[in-house]
Protein backbone atom coordinates (compact mmCIF):
# COMPACT_ATOMS: atom_id res chain seq x y z
CA UNK A 1 0.00 0.00 0.00
CA UNK A 2 1.45 3.71 -1.06
CA UNK A 3 -0.20 6.82 0.62
CA UNK A 4 -2.37 8.83 -1.93
CA UNK A 5 -0.65 11.49 -4.08
CA UNK A 6 -2.05 14.72 -5.33
CA UNK A 7 -3.52 13.15 -8.76
CA UNK A 8 -5.49 10.30 -7.11
CA UNK A 9 -8.83 11.17 -6.09
CA UNK A 10 -9.95 11.39 -2.55
CA UNK A 11 -13.21 9.59 -3.78
CA UNK A 12 -14.74 7.57 -6.42
CA UNK A 13 -19.13 7.35 -6.23
CA UNK A 14 -19.59 6.43 -2.44
CA UNK A 15 -16.44 5.78 -1.51
CA UNK A 16 -13.32 7.62 0.44
CA UNK A 17 -10.30 6.41 -0.81
CA UNK A 18 -7.59 5.79 1.74
CA UNK A 19 -4.30 4.28 -0.07
CA UNK A 20 -3.38 3.28 -3.58
CA UNK A 21 -2.98 -0.56 -3.52
CA UNK A 22 -1.49 -0.38 -6.86
CA UNK A 23 -1.29 0.43 -11.01
CA UNK A 24 -1.29 -1.62 -14.00
CA UNK A 25 -1.88 -1.28 -17.47
CA UNK A 26 -5.84 -1.18 -17.35
CA UNK A 27 -5.65 1.74 -14.72
CA UNK A 28 -4.85 2.19 -10.50
CA UNK A 29 -6.79 0.36 -7.45
CA UNK A 30 -6.99 1.97 -4.15
CA UNK A 31 -8.53 1.05 -0.89
CA UNK A 32 -11.41 2.50 0.37
CA UNK A 33 -14.52 2.67 2.74
CA UNK A 34 -17.78 2.96 2.87
CA UNK A 35 -19.81 5.57 4.88
CA UNK A 36 -21.00 2.55 7.47
CA UNK A 37 -16.52 1.88 7.40
CA UNK A 38 -16.95 -0.99 5.15
CA UNK A 39 -13.42 -1.95 2.86
CA UNK A 40 -13.29 -2.00 -0.95
CA UNK A 41 -11.22 -2.49 -3.11
CA UNK A 42 -11.68 0.55 -5.84
CA UNK A 43 -10.25 0.30 -9.96
CA UNK A 44 -10.31 3.72 -12.08
CA UNK A 45 -9.88 2.64 -15.75
CA UNK A 46 -7.33 4.48 -17.51
CA UNK A 47 -8.56 7.29 -19.19
CA UNK A 48 -7.23 6.34 -22.76
CA UNK A 49 -9.21 3.28 -22.52
CA UNK A 50 -11.97 5.10 -21.37
CA UNK A 51 -11.76 6.58 -24.30
CA UNK A 52 -11.79 3.50 -26.92
CA UNK A 53 -15.60 2.09 -27.30
CA UNK A 54 -14.22 -1.48 -27.88
CA UNK A 55 -12.68 -1.47 -24.34
CA UNK A 56 -15.91 -0.12 -22.87
CA UNK A 57 -18.52 -2.27 -24.18
CA UNK A 58 -16.76 -5.57 -23.47
CA UNK A 59 -15.55 -3.57 -20.08
CA UNK A 60 -19.42 -3.14 -19.40
CA UNK A 61 -20.13 -6.55 -20.15
CA UNK A 62 -16.97 -8.53 -17.99
CA UNK A 63 -18.63 -6.51 -14.50
CA UNK A 64 -22.02 -7.73 -15.43
CA UNK A 65 -20.82 -11.12 -15.56
CA UNK A 66 -18.28 -11.11 -12.62
CA UNK A 67 -21.44 -9.21 -10.83
CA UNK A 68 -22.95 -12.82 -11.01
CA UNK A 69 -20.05 -14.61 -9.52
CA UNK A 70 -20.29 -13.46 -5.60
CA UNK A 71 -19.20 -16.95 -4.18
CA UNK A 72 -18.10 -17.81 -0.73
CA UNK A 73 -14.51 -18.46 -2.11
CA UNK A 74 -14.54 -15.53 -4.66
CA UNK A 75 -13.77 -11.83 -3.85
CA UNK A 76 -17.53 -10.32 -5.32
CA UNK A 77 -17.80 -7.41 -7.32
CA UNK A 78 -19.83 -4.68 -5.37
CA UNK A 79 -20.59 -1.99 -7.40
CA UNK A 80 -19.33 -0.28 -10.95
CA UNK A 81 -19.75 2.76 -13.15
CA UNK A 82 -19.06 1.72 -16.39
CA UNK A 83 -20.66 4.98 -18.40
CA UNK A 84 -18.96 8.07 -16.78
CA UNK A 85 -15.61 9.49 -17.92
CA UNK A 86 -13.94 7.35 -15.27
CA UNK A 87 -14.89 3.96 -15.60
CA UNK A 88 -14.50 1.87 -12.46
CA UNK A 89 -15.81 -1.19 -10.43
CA UNK A 90 -15.64 -1.63 -6.50
CA UNK A 91 -14.98 -4.94 -5.42
CA UNK A 92 -14.52 -6.61 -2.11
CA UNK A 93 -11.42 -5.95 -0.39
CA UNK A 94 -9.79 -9.15 1.24
CA UNK A 95 -7.57 -8.77 4.58
CA UNK A 96 -4.65 -11.32 3.46
CA UNK A 97 -2.07 -12.19 2.06
CA UNK A 98 -1.38 -13.28 -1.83
CA UNK A 99 -0.39 -16.74 -1.93
CA UNK A 100 3.01 -15.99 -4.17
CA UNK A 101 4.26 -13.67 -0.99
CA UNK A 102 3.30 -15.87 1.44
CA UNK A 103 5.37 -18.81 0.02
CA UNK A 104 7.98 -16.77 -0.99
CA UNK A 105 8.22 -15.25 2.59
CA UNK A 106 7.27 -18.64 4.42
CA UNK A 107 8.35 -21.18 2.57
CA UNK A 108 5.94 -23.96 1.08
CA UNK A 109 2.61 -25.09 2.08
CA UNK A 110 1.84 -28.41 4.34
CA UNK A 111 0.49 -31.07 2.21
CA UNK A 112 -2.84 -30.81 4.48
CA UNK A 113 -2.88 -27.21 3.86
CA UNK A 114 -2.38 -28.07 0.37
CA UNK A 115 -5.28 -30.05 0.23
CA UNK A 116 -7.75 -27.42 2.09
CA UNK A 117 -6.37 -24.97 -0.59
CA UNK A 118 -7.33 -26.58 -3.77
CA UNK A 119 -10.91 -27.90 -2.27
CA UNK A 120 -11.71 -24.23 -1.51
CA UNK A 121 -10.40 -22.97 -4.91
CA UNK A 122 -11.71 -26.01 -6.75
CA UNK A 123 -15.80 -25.16 -5.07
CA UNK A 124 -15.02 -21.41 -6.42
CA UNK A 125 -14.08 -22.65 -10.19
CA UNK A 126 -17.03 -24.85 -9.89
CA UNK A 127 -19.33 -22.00 -8.92
CA UNK A 128 -17.67 -19.70 -11.49
CA UNK A 129 -18.05 -22.73 -14.51
CA UNK A 130 -21.62 -23.07 -13.39
CA UNK A 131 -22.28 -19.23 -14.33
CA UNK A 132 -20.93 -19.92 -17.98
CA UNK A 133 -17.84 -17.91 -17.17
CA UNK A 134 -13.90 -18.96 -17.22
CA UNK A 135 -11.62 -17.03 -14.97
CA UNK A 136 -8.78 -17.40 -17.54
CA UNK A 137 -6.01 -15.79 -15.23
CA UNK A 138 -5.85 -18.55 -12.14
CA UNK A 139 -2.76 -17.89 -10.48
CA UNK A 140 -0.54 -17.25 -7.31
CA UNK A 141 -0.92 -13.39 -7.06
CA UNK A 142 -4.57 -13.94 -7.67
CA UNK A 143 -5.08 -16.36 -4.70
CA UNK A 144 -5.33 -14.68 -1.29
CA UNK A 145 -5.22 -16.41 1.93
CA UNK A 146 -8.08 -15.87 5.17
CA UNK A 147 -8.44 -17.22 7.77
CA UNK A 148 -11.49 -18.14 6.77
CA UNK A 149 -9.90 -19.77 3.64
CA UNK A 150 -8.60 -19.00 0.10
CA UNK A 151 -10.35 -16.29 -2.34
CA UNK A 152 -9.80 -16.42 -6.08
CA UNK A 153 -10.00 -12.68 -7.33
CA UNK A 154 -9.99 -10.68 -10.22
CA UNK A 155 -11.86 -12.67 -11.85
CA UNK A 156 -13.24 -11.39 -15.58
CA UNK A 157 -12.28 -8.20 -15.32
CA UNK A 158 -8.81 -8.22 -17.57
CA UNK A 159 -10.58 -9.82 -19.82
CA UNK A 160 -11.89 -6.49 -21.35
CA UNK A 161 -8.12 -5.76 -21.61
CA UNK A 162 -8.20 -8.30 -24.66
CA UNK A 163 -10.45 -6.17 -26.08
CA UNK A 164 -8.62 -2.56 -26.46
CA UNK A 165 -7.88 -1.34 -29.96
CA UNK A 166 -5.25 0.64 -29.28
CA UNK A 167 -3.72 -2.16 -26.65
CA UNK A 168 -3.94 -5.01 -29.03
CA UNK A 169 -2.15 -3.07 -31.57
CA UNK A 170 0.71 -2.08 -28.89
CA UNK A 171 1.29 -5.44 -27.92
CA UNK A 172 -0.61 -6.70 -24.58
CA UNK A 173 -1.56 -10.33 -24.45
CA UNK A 174 -3.72 -10.90 -21.11
CA UNK A 175 -2.20 -14.23 -19.23
CA UNK A 176 0.53 -15.70 -16.68
CA UNK A 177 2.70 -18.00 -19.37
CA UNK A 178 3.91 -20.01 -16.54
CA UNK A 179 0.49 -21.08 -14.89
CA UNK A 180 -1.50 -20.48 -18.79
CA UNK A 181 -2.91 -24.29 -20.14
CA UNK A 182 -1.44 -25.02 -23.09
CA UNK A 183 -4.64 -24.21 -25.41
CA UNK A 184 -4.46 -20.59 -23.66
CA UNK A 185 -0.38 -20.73 -24.80
CA UNK A 186 -1.56 -21.62 -28.05
CA UNK A 187 -3.62 -18.93 -28.69
CA UNK A 188 -7.00 -21.31 -28.90
CA UNK A 189 -10.14 -20.68 -26.81
CA UNK A 190 -10.19 -21.62 -23.16
CA UNK A 191 -12.78 -23.68 -21.58
CA UNK A 192 -13.17 -25.00 -18.01
CA UNK A 193 -10.30 -27.26 -18.27
CA UNK A 194 -8.28 -23.98 -18.74
CA UNK A 195 -8.61 -23.32 -15.51
CA UNK A 196 -7.94 -26.74 -14.10
CA UNK A 197 -4.90 -26.81 -15.33
CA UNK A 198 -3.78 -23.58 -13.76
CA UNK A 199 -4.97 -24.78 -10.74
CA UNK A 200 -2.65 -27.51 -11.12
CA UNK A 201 0.56 -25.42 -11.22
CA UNK A 202 -0.98 -23.49 -8.31
CA UNK A 203 -1.11 -26.41 -5.72
CA UNK A 204 2.41 -27.56 -7.84
CA UNK A 205 3.81 -23.90 -6.11
CA UNK A 206 1.93 -23.64 -3.19
CA UNK A 207 3.23 -27.53 -2.21
CA UNK A 208 6.79 -26.82 -3.61
CA UNK A 209 7.80 -23.33 -3.60
CA UNK A 210 8.60 -23.90 -7.23
CA UNK A 211 7.41 -22.66 -10.20
CA UNK A 212 6.54 -25.92 -12.24
CA UNK A 213 7.74 -24.56 -15.69
CA UNK A 214 10.55 -22.67 -14.53
CA UNK A 215 11.31 -18.93 -14.16
CA UNK A 216 13.49 -16.51 -14.68
CA UNK A 217 13.54 -17.09 -18.35
CA UNK A 218 12.03 -15.85 -21.17
CA UNK A 219 8.09 -15.62 -21.85
CA UNK A 220 8.77 -17.39 -24.83
CA UNK A 221 10.64 -20.72 -22.81
CA UNK A 222 7.52 -20.96 -20.39
CA UNK A 223 5.25 -20.74 -23.06
CA UNK A 224 6.89 -23.55 -24.75
CA UNK A 225 7.72 -25.53 -21.88
CA UNK A 226 3.49 -25.68 -21.20
CA UNK A 227 2.98 -26.74 -24.41
CA UNK A 228 5.33 -29.29 -25.17
CA UNK A 229 7.24 -30.54 -21.53
CA UNK A 230 6.20 -32.03 -18.68
CA UNK A 231 6.26 -30.24 -15.47
CA UNK A 232 8.67 -30.38 -12.80
CA UNK A 233 7.38 -31.63 -9.77
CA UNK A 234 10.22 -32.37 -8.14
CA UNK A 235 9.40 -32.27 -4.12
CA UNK A 236 6.34 -33.41 -4.71
CA UNK A 237 5.22 -37.32 -3.73
CA UNK A 238 2.35 -39.33 -3.35
CA UNK A 239 -1.41 -38.68 -3.61
CA UNK A 240 -0.95 -35.02 -4.51
CA UNK A 241 1.53 -35.41 -6.96
CA UNK A 242 -0.84 -37.91 -8.69
CA UNK A 243 -4.18 -35.57 -8.16
CA UNK A 244 -1.39 -32.41 -9.55
CA UNK A 245 -0.61 -34.64 -12.26
CA UNK A 246 -3.59 -34.88 -13.37
CA UNK A 247 -4.72 -31.47 -13.58
CA UNK A 248 -1.59 -30.34 -15.99
CA UNK A 249 -2.70 -33.32 -18.64
CA UNK A 250 -2.06 -31.01 -22.12
CA UNK A 251 -5.32 -32.64 -23.30
CA UNK A 252 -7.91 -30.89 -21.75
CA UNK A 253 -10.53 -33.69 -21.99
CA UNK A 254 -7.80 -35.70 -19.35
CA UNK A 255 -8.07 -33.25 -16.86
CA UNK A 256 -10.15 -33.28 -14.12
CA UNK A 257 -13.69 -31.45 -13.37
CA UNK A 258 -13.42 -28.69 -10.67
CA UNK A 259 -15.80 -31.30 -8.51
CA UNK A 260 -13.87 -34.27 -9.04
CA UNK A 261 -10.81 -32.50 -8.36
CA UNK A 262 -12.27 -31.41 -4.83
CA UNK A 263 -13.34 -35.08 -4.32
CA UNK A 264 -9.78 -36.15 -4.71
CA UNK A 265 -8.12 -33.40 -2.29
CA UNK A 266 -10.83 -33.42 0.10
CA UNK A 267 -13.03 -36.77 0.20
CA UNK A 268 -15.19 -36.41 3.02
CA UNK A 269 -15.25 -32.69 2.93
CA UNK A 270 -13.79 -32.24 6.49
CA UNK A 271 -11.13 -30.11 6.01
CA UNK A 272 -13.38 -27.00 3.91
CA UNK A 273 -15.74 -27.99 6.24
CA UNK A 274 -13.73 -26.88 9.66
CA UNK A 275 -12.85 -23.35 7.77
CA UNK A 276 -14.36 -20.66 9.38
CA UNK A 277 -14.30 -22.79 12.26
CA UNK A 278 -11.22 -23.41 13.49
CA UNK A 279 -9.73 -18.97 13.54
CA UNK A 280 -7.14 -19.98 10.41
CA UNK A 281 -6.11 -23.38 11.79
CA UNK A 282 -5.56 -24.67 8.05
CA UNK A 283 -2.88 -22.10 7.85
CA UNK A 284 0.92 -22.98 9.33
CA UNK A 285 0.83 -20.51 12.67
CA UNK A 286 2.86 -18.13 11.16
CA UNK A 287 0.63 -17.57 8.12
CA UNK A 288 -2.29 -17.03 10.36
CA UNK A 289 -0.38 -14.86 12.28
CA UNK A 290 0.63 -12.34 9.50
CA UNK A 291 -3.07 -12.70 8.28
CA UNK A 292 -4.35 -12.32 11.83
CA UNK A 293 -2.38 -8.80 12.13
CA UNK A 294 -3.14 -7.56 8.32
CA UNK A 295 -6.62 -7.08 8.90
CA UNK A 296 -6.32 -5.38 12.46
CA UNK A 297 -3.73 -2.84 10.34
CA UNK A 298 -6.87 -1.61 8.36
CA UNK A 299 -8.20 -0.27 11.85
CA UNK A 300 -5.47 2.40 11.85
CA UNK A 301 -6.06 3.63 8.16
CA UNK A 302 -9.38 5.15 9.51
CA UNK A 303 -8.16 8.66 9.74
CA UNK A 304 -6.58 8.91 6.46
CA UNK A 305 -9.48 9.77 4.66
CA UNK A 306 -8.12 11.84 2.00
CA UNK A 307 -11.13 14.63 2.22
CA UNK A 308 -9.19 16.98 0.79
CA UNK A 309 -8.74 15.44 -2.97
CA UNK A 310 -10.85 15.58 -5.99
CA UNK A 311 -13.59 12.72 -6.12
CA UNK A 312 -15.25 10.84 -9.47
CA UNK A 313 -18.68 10.20 -9.25
CA UNK A 314 -21.90 11.75 -8.40
CA UNK A 315 -21.66 13.14 -5.09
CA UNK A 316 -20.80 12.16 -1.36
CA UNK A 317 -20.67 8.52 0.18
CA UNK A 318 -24.14 7.43 1.02
CA UNK A 319 -25.65 5.38 4.05
CA UNK A 320 -24.34 1.88 3.92
CA UNK A 321 -26.86 -0.56 2.84
CA UNK A 322 -26.72 -3.62 -0.44
CA UNK A 323 -24.92 -2.51 -3.13
CA UNK A 324 -26.53 -1.34 -6.33
CA UNK A 325 -26.28 0.52 -8.97
CA UNK A 326 -27.57 3.87 -9.33
CA UNK A 327 -30.21 5.07 -11.92
CA UNK A 328 -28.17 5.91 -15.30
CA UNK A 329 -25.02 4.15 -14.13
CA UNK A 330 -24.23 6.55 -11.31
CA UNK A 331 -22.37 5.88 -8.08
CA UNK A 332 -22.50 3.23 -5.75
CA UNK A 333 -24.57 3.46 -2.55
CA UNK A 334 -23.25 -0.07 -0.71
CA UNK A 335 -20.68 -2.29 0.54
CA UNK A 336 -19.86 -5.01 1.16
CA UNK A 337 -17.77 -8.46 3.13
CA UNK A 338 -14.39 -6.60 3.50
CA UNK A 339 -12.19 -9.13 1.23
CA UNK A 340 -8.86 -7.85 -0.27
CA UNK A 341 -7.84 -7.25 -3.99
CA UNK A 342 -4.27 -7.74 -5.37
CA UNK A 343 -1.85 -5.22 -5.78
CA UNK A 344 -2.79 -4.52 -9.86
CA UNK A 345 -4.84 -5.43 -12.35
CA UNK A 346 -2.34 -6.16 -15.14
CA UNK A 347 0.79 -6.23 -13.60
CA UNK A 348 2.40 -9.57 -13.84
CA UNK A 349 -0.40 -11.04 -16.24
CA UNK A 350 0.42 -8.58 -19.48
CA UNK A 351 3.05 -10.11 -21.03
CA UNK A 352 5.01 -8.62 -23.85
CA UNK A 353 6.10 -10.94 -26.85
CA UNK A 354 9.08 -9.20 -28.57
CA UNK A 355 12.06 -9.50 -30.51
CA UNK A 356 15.87 -9.46 -30.13
CA UNK A 357 16.70 -5.97 -31.96
CA UNK A 358 20.42 -6.61 -33.15
CA UNK A 359 20.40 -10.51 -32.23
CA UNK A 360 17.44 -12.39 -31.77
CA UNK A 361 14.20 -13.52 -30.73
CA UNK A 362 13.23 -12.71 -26.69
CA UNK A 363 10.03 -12.79 -24.87
CA UNK A 364 10.18 -9.83 -22.62
CA UNK A 365 7.68 -9.94 -18.85
CA UNK A 366 6.88 -6.33 -17.25
CA UNK A 367 6.11 -7.61 -13.34
CA UNK A 368 4.11 -5.81 -11.05
CA UNK A 369 5.20 -1.96 -10.19
CA UNK A 370 7.89 -2.16 -13.32
CA UNK A 371 6.98 0.60 -15.54
CA UNK A 372 6.72 -1.16 -18.69
CA UNK A 373 7.39 -0.62 -21.97
CA UNK A 374 8.50 3.21 -22.62
CA UNK A 375 9.97 5.51 -25.73
CA UNK A 376 12.79 4.66 -27.65
CA UNK A 377 15.35 6.06 -29.35
CA UNK A 378 14.22 4.03 -32.35
CA UNK A 379 10.76 5.50 -31.95
CA UNK A 380 10.74 8.79 -30.70
CA UNK A 381 12.15 10.56 -33.53
CA UNK A 382 15.84 9.57 -33.68
CA UNK A 383 17.86 9.36 -36.77
CA UNK A 384 17.81 5.84 -37.17
CA UNK A 385 13.78 6.46 -37.23
CA UNK A 386 14.03 7.66 -40.78
CA UNK A 387 16.09 4.80 -42.21
CA UNK A 388 13.60 1.76 -41.66
CA UNK A 389 16.11 -1.04 -42.10
CA UNK A 390 19.32 1.05 -43.30
CA UNK A 391 21.93 1.17 -40.51
CA UNK A 392 22.43 5.03 -39.67
CA UNK A 393 26.30 6.44 -41.17
CA UNK A 394 29.28 5.90 -38.86
CA UNK A 395 32.37 8.30 -38.90
CA UNK A 396 33.66 5.60 -41.62
CA UNK A 397 30.71 5.72 -43.61
CA UNK A 398 29.07 8.08 -45.93
CA UNK A 399 25.59 8.77 -45.71
CA UNK A 400 25.33 7.96 -49.22
CA UNK A 401 24.00 4.35 -50.21
CA UNK A 402 26.58 2.56 -52.33
CA UNK A 403 25.29 -1.38 -52.55
CA UNK A 404 26.90 -3.65 -54.55
CA UNK A 405 24.27 -4.94 -57.90
CA UNK A 406 24.18 -7.66 -56.17
CA UNK A 407 22.73 -6.67 -52.94
CA UNK A 408 21.21 -3.78 -54.49
CA UNK A 409 18.91 -6.02 -56.72
CA UNK A 410 18.42 -8.36 -54.14
CA UNK A 411 17.20 -5.59 -51.04
CA UNK A 412 14.96 -3.71 -53.91
CA UNK A 413 12.81 -7.02 -54.45
CA UNK A 414 12.28 -7.55 -50.70
CA UNK A 415 11.80 -4.09 -50.15
CA UNK A 416 15.04 -3.47 -47.92
CA UNK A 417 17.96 -1.34 -48.26
CA UNK A 418 21.07 -2.84 -48.48
CA UNK A 419 23.54 -1.67 -45.96
CA UNK A 420 26.39 0.48 -47.52
CA UNK A 421 29.27 3.11 -46.67
CA UNK A 422 32.75 4.12 -48.54
CA UNK A 423 35.19 1.67 -46.77
CA UNK A 424 38.28 2.87 -45.69
CA UNK A 425 40.22 0.09 -46.35
CA UNK A 426 39.24 -3.22 -48.24
CA UNK A 427 36.25 -4.55 -49.01
CA UNK A 428 36.08 -7.99 -46.85
CA UNK A 429 32.99 -9.68 -47.63
CA UNK A 430 33.25 -12.48 -50.38
CA UNK A 431 31.18 -12.38 -52.79
CA UNK A 432 29.67 -15.56 -51.56
CA UNK A 433 27.71 -13.96 -49.23
CA UNK A 434 26.52 -10.91 -50.65
CA UNK A 435 22.62 -10.37 -51.41
CA UNK A 436 19.52 -10.92 -49.07
CA UNK A 437 18.98 -14.28 -46.95
CA UNK A 438 16.26 -15.67 -44.90
CA UNK A 439 15.50 -18.64 -42.46
CA UNK A 440 13.08 -19.76 -39.61
CA UNK A 441 15.31 -19.67 -36.42
CA UNK A 442 14.84 -21.47 -32.72
CA UNK A 443 16.10 -20.59 -29.42
CA UNK A 444 19.16 -23.18 -27.89
CA UNK A 445 15.93 -24.49 -26.01
CA UNK A 446 14.39 -25.26 -28.96
CA UNK A 447 11.49 -22.61 -29.02
CA UNK A 448 10.36 -21.08 -32.40
CA UNK A 449 11.54 -17.61 -32.64
CA UNK A 450 10.58 -16.24 -35.90
CA UNK A 451 11.69 -15.63 -39.20
CA UNK A 452 14.95 -13.68 -40.08
CA UNK A 453 15.72 -11.60 -42.81
CA UNK A 454 19.84 -10.36 -43.62
CA UNK A 455 20.74 -7.77 -46.52
CA UNK A 456 24.27 -8.51 -46.93
CA UNK A 457 26.37 -6.06 -48.66
CA UNK A 458 30.67 -5.13 -49.50
CA UNK A 459 32.03 -3.58 -46.42
CA UNK A 460 35.29 -3.04 -44.50
CA UNK A 461 36.12 -4.57 -41.39
CA UNK A 462 34.87 -2.31 -38.02
CA UNK A 463 32.20 -0.92 -41.67
CA UNK A 464 28.57 -1.87 -41.23
CA UNK A 465 27.61 -5.03 -43.50
CA UNK A 466 24.62 -6.29 -42.65
CA UNK A 467 20.56 -5.14 -42.04
CA UNK A 468 18.60 -7.45 -40.05
CA UNK A 469 15.02 -7.79 -39.65
CA UNK A 470 13.61 -9.81 -37.70
CA UNK A 471 9.94 -10.47 -37.22
CA UNK A 472 7.73 -13.12 -34.90
CA UNK A 473 4.14 -13.78 -35.35
CA UNK A 474 1.32 -15.34 -32.85
CA UNK A 475 -0.32 -14.13 -30.30
CA UNK A 476 1.31 -10.47 -31.44
CA UNK A 477 3.19 -9.47 -34.03
CA UNK A 478 6.77 -7.55 -33.30
CA UNK A 479 9.41 -6.70 -35.98
CA UNK A 480 13.05 -5.82 -34.84
CA UNK A 481 15.48 -4.21 -36.88
CA UNK A 482 19.27 -3.86 -36.50
CA UNK A 483 22.46 -3.15 -37.96
CA UNK A 484 25.48 -5.51 -37.85
CA UNK A 485 29.28 -4.35 -38.00
CA UNK A 486 31.73 -6.33 -39.63
CA UNK A 487 34.61 -8.01 -36.99
CA UNK A 488 36.17 -10.89 -38.67
CA UNK A 489 36.21 -11.96 -42.47
CA UNK A 490 36.83 -15.56 -43.95
CA UNK A 491 36.02 -16.62 -46.98
CA UNK A 492 33.75 -18.79 -45.70
CA UNK A 493 32.99 -17.05 -42.18
CA UNK A 494 32.00 -13.75 -41.02
CA UNK A 495 31.41 -12.74 -37.40
CA UNK A 496 29.69 -9.24 -36.79
CA UNK A 497 28.34 -7.42 -33.78
CA UNK A 498 24.82 -6.27 -33.97
CA UNK A 499 23.19 -3.21 -32.59
CA UNK A 500 19.58 -2.61 -32.39
CA UNK A 501 17.78 0.23 -35.34
CA UNK A 502 14.03 0.27 -34.52
CA UNK A 503 11.68 -1.98 -32.73
CA UNK A 504 7.95 -1.82 -33.67
CA UNK A 505 7.56 -2.18 -29.92
CA UNK A 506 8.98 0.42 -27.79
CA UNK A 507 11.27 -1.08 -24.83
CA UNK A 508 10.65 -4.75 -26.61
CA UNK A 509 13.46 -5.95 -28.14
CA UNK A 510 16.87 -6.96 -26.44
CA UNK A 511 19.64 -3.97 -27.62
CA UNK A 512 23.64 -3.90 -27.08
CA UNK A 513 26.29 -5.69 -29.34
CA UNK A 514 25.99 -9.26 -29.72
CA UNK A 515 28.31 -11.62 -31.86
CA UNK A 516 26.78 -12.65 -34.74
CA UNK A 517 28.13 -15.80 -37.15
CA UNK A 518 27.73 -16.32 -40.39
CA UNK A 519 28.68 -19.90 -41.97
CA UNK A 520 28.66 -20.54 -45.53
CA UNK A 521 27.75 -24.28 -46.36
CA UNK A 522 28.64 -26.59 -48.69
CA UNK A 523 25.17 -26.49 -50.17
CA UNK A 524 24.94 -22.40 -50.85
CA UNK A 525 23.01 -22.33 -47.40
CA UNK A 526 24.40 -20.00 -44.61
CA UNK A 527 24.50 -21.26 -40.80
CA UNK A 528 23.34 -18.37 -38.35
CA UNK A 529 24.15 -18.61 -34.83
CA UNK A 530 24.07 -15.62 -32.69
CA UNK A 531 25.37 -14.87 -29.05
CA UNK A 532 22.74 -12.96 -27.44
CA UNK A 533 22.12 -14.91 -24.31
CA UNK A 534 18.40 -12.53 -23.29
CA UNK A 535 17.10 -13.88 -26.74
CA UNK A 536 18.01 -17.32 -26.14
CA UNK A 537 20.88 -17.35 -28.50
CA UNK A 538 18.96 -18.46 -31.49
CA UNK A 539 20.45 -20.27 -34.56
CA UNK A 540 19.21 -21.48 -37.71
CA UNK A 541 19.39 -21.95 -41.54
CA UNK A 542 19.34 -19.06 -43.88
CA UNK A 543 18.87 -19.18 -47.68
CA UNK A 544 18.94 -16.75 -50.47
CA UNK A 545 16.08 -15.12 -51.87
CA UNK A 546 14.86 -13.04 -54.91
Amino acid sequence: MQPLETDDPGAVGGYRLLRRLGAGGMGRVYLGRTAGGRTVAVKVVRGELAEDAEFRARFRQEVEAARRVGGAWTAPVLDADTEGAHPWVATGYIAGPALGGAVRRYGPLPDSAVRTLGAGLAQALEHVHGLGLVHRDVKPSNVLLTLDGPRLIDFGIARALDAATGLTRSGFVVGSPGFMSPEQANGRPVGPPGDVFSLGAVLAYAATGVHPFGEGVSAAVLLYRVVHEEPDLAGLDGPLRSIVLGCLAKDPAARPTPRRLGEWLDPDGAAVGRLGRDGGGWLPPVLAETVGRSAVQLLDLEAEAGAAAPSFGAGPAQEERTPTQAPGGGAPTGGGAPRRRGAAWLAAGAVLLALAGGGYGAYRVWGPGEPGPGPTAATTGSPTQALPLQPSPTPTQSPTPTPTAAASGTAAASGTAAPSGTATGPNAVPESFLGTWRGEMTTQKGVPSGTTTLVIGRAAVGQDAVTSRNELTGLLSITCEGAWTLTTAEPRKLVLASRLVRSSLPGACTGGSYAETLALQEDGTIRFTSADPSAGNPSGTLRRTG
